[in-house]
């Protein structure tokens, strides 16, 4: 019992630090979300069976939704390639692939990727979930390590695509 609260507090302290800025093309506001840098999902309950290893993308990788909204928002910006890789791509101008925890999705998905540059500017996003549950960003995610992509994000969505996005009022298909 007391070493479960000591890990617990470890993990409320190391989420603290974890919001530092790290250089990145985007606004200060994706650098200060990056609450999920370092954390693996399931650390911070207190059971090593459900730690899960280092997530397959960086703190300077996760792009905060309200970046993402000024950009689409911005005729003149360059617009990255947005990708769906959950149940429905409901943010405006972005391409449903499905979710990827099925292959024949992760399949449609590859075949996508294989069609750009491996510096293309792309952000994935799922939204079903807190990044902790969800089936579908880390195969994904992967995926795009996999493929040797220099420029992929993953939107930072940390609760879920109706709570970061829609009631924000952010752009939508």
């Amino acid at each position: 019992m007391k070493y479960h609260i000591v890990f617990a507090v470890i993990c409320i302290f190391t989420i603290g630090f974890n919001k530092y800025q790290v250089k990145s093309e985007f606004a200060p506001e994706t650098q200060m979300r990056n609450q999920h840098a370092g954390i693996s999902p399931g650390t911070c309950n207190g059971t090593k069976e459900d730690a899960v290893g280092p997530e397959p993308w960086t703190a300077s990788q996760l792009l905060a939704p309200a970046d993402l909204a000024a950009v689409i928002n911005n005729p003149k910006a360059k617009q990255p390639i947005i990708i769906c890789v959950g149940p429905g791509a409901l943010i405006r101008g972005s391409l449903d692939m499905g979710p990827a925890k099925e292959k024949e999705n992760l399949e449609k998905f590859k075949l996508q990727l294989s069609k750009l540059p491996k510096d293309a500017d792309i952000v994935i996003y799922c939204g079903c979930c807190p990044f902790e549950h969800c089936p579908n960003i880390r195969p994904a995610f992967t995926l795009l390590n996999e493929m040797k992509f220099t420029n992929a994000h993953l939107l930072n969505l940390e609760h879920n695509i109706k709570t970061d996005w829609i009631a924000k009022g952010y752009p939508q298909a």
